[in-house]
């Protein structure tokens, strides 16, 4: 089984989830897991564009999925860390198999670039899957210098992973195993989570906040009642909402939770004895300290808040204010009415 494989890292991992990148990256050395990154990819469309016309949204995710067939040549196994560009690309290869009329139009939109894919000819897996069932829960183990001992985890990994799984993956849809298993292998004390596969509220946050914010609570509530002491998950938008949004929640509910919420790879990279600055800790805006220092791990300081980040020399200027309605511009210094 080759340890090479096709990254699609996907927007988040360059941004909001960078935490999960550098801890991805940190722990790839340790456990010796090669990933090539897909040259020139392109946004999925997280969930947008399949609501609005099949041919456009596919075309926009098999871009990638074309040029990692051409990129192929050790593997033809693509990665994805973000659960959104997991599901779309499976998605789009799953039903250009299952539709050919819409394979021929998604490759007559692909051949205005130059580029077309045959659906079926990659295999598209989750990091998690990957991770235990390739690389092994034996090497991870093996691989554990520090174990997580007496930390208590709270394993979520949201609605996107283990649905529809095209491909018989999971060990069941609605209480997968895998991120348990993993977490064991690192030492932790796995609590009993079964809202492990509940959503999150996605894209809620901007459409319905209150039905976010009450998906939200129940998570954390969930995680808090079984005395988890963190959060981990396998998703950039996962961790977004019960991170970002959690003070909000509690505004909405009275309520006080401080949950921490960071990336599964972010705790093998403690147990591997990785520094915590390098694997992202710090980032999260709920802190982990407290989790951290129950396993006698220093936090690394956070930024601190309310200060105006400097202005990057030779940034561009800002525009000139608009006039008011009853001017116009007669010359760069004179205006008149």
């Amino acid at each position: 089984m080759s340890d090479s494989y096709i990254l699609y890292p996907g927007c988040s991992m360059e941004s909001s989830a960078r935490a999960y990148y550098d801890s991805l990256k940190a722990i790839a050395g340790v456990i010796g897991l090669r990933l090539h990154e897909i040259d020139d990819w392109n946004c999925c469309g997280a969930t947008e564009y399949l609501g609005i016309k099949l041919t456009p949204a596919y075309a926009l995710i098999s871009r990638n999925l074309a040029l990692a067939a051409q990129q192929a040549t050790e593997t033809h196994t693509v990665v994805a860390p973000c659960s959104a560009c997991y599901l779309n690309l499976a998605k789009a290869d799953y039903y250009m198999q299952e539709q050919p009329l819409l394979g021929q139009h998604v490759n007559e939109a692909l051949a205005a670039g130059g580029l077309s894919y045959k659906p079926g000819s990659l295999d598209i897996r989750h990091l998690l899957d990957v991770l235990v069932y390739d690389i092994g829960l034996d090497t991870i183990k093996s691989k554990v210098v520090r174990p997580l001992t007496g930390l208590r985890v709270a394993p979520y990994l949201g609605c996107m992973v283990p649905r529809p799984d095209y491909d018989h993956r999971w060990s069941d849809h609605e209480y997968p195993v895998e991120l348990d298993l993993l977490l064991n292998a690192l030492g932790a004390e796995v609590i009993e989570f079964p809202l492990k596969t509940e959503c999150c509220g996605g894209h809620m946050t901007q459409i319905s906040p209150d039905t976010a914010f009450e998906l939200i609570r129940r998570l954390i509530s969930a995680a808090d009642s079984h005395q988890a002491d963190i959060m981990t998950t396998v998703c950039p938008m996962c961790q977004m909402n019960l991170d970002a949004y959690q003070s909000e929640t509690n505004k909405q509910f009275h309520t006080s939770f401080r949950m921490p919420i960071v990336f599964f790879t972010q705790l093998m990279g403690l147990a591997f004895g990785l520094e915590a600055k390098d694997l992202g800790f710090g980032q999260e805006l709920v802190s982990a300290r407290n989790a951290l220092s129950k396993i006698g791990i220093e936090h690394p300081a956070e930024a601190p808040t309310g200060t105006a980040k400097p202005k990057k020399d030779g940034s561009l200027p800002m525009p000139a204010p608009l006039p008011p309605r009853n001017m116009h511009v007669v010359g760069k210094d004179k205006v008149a009415k």
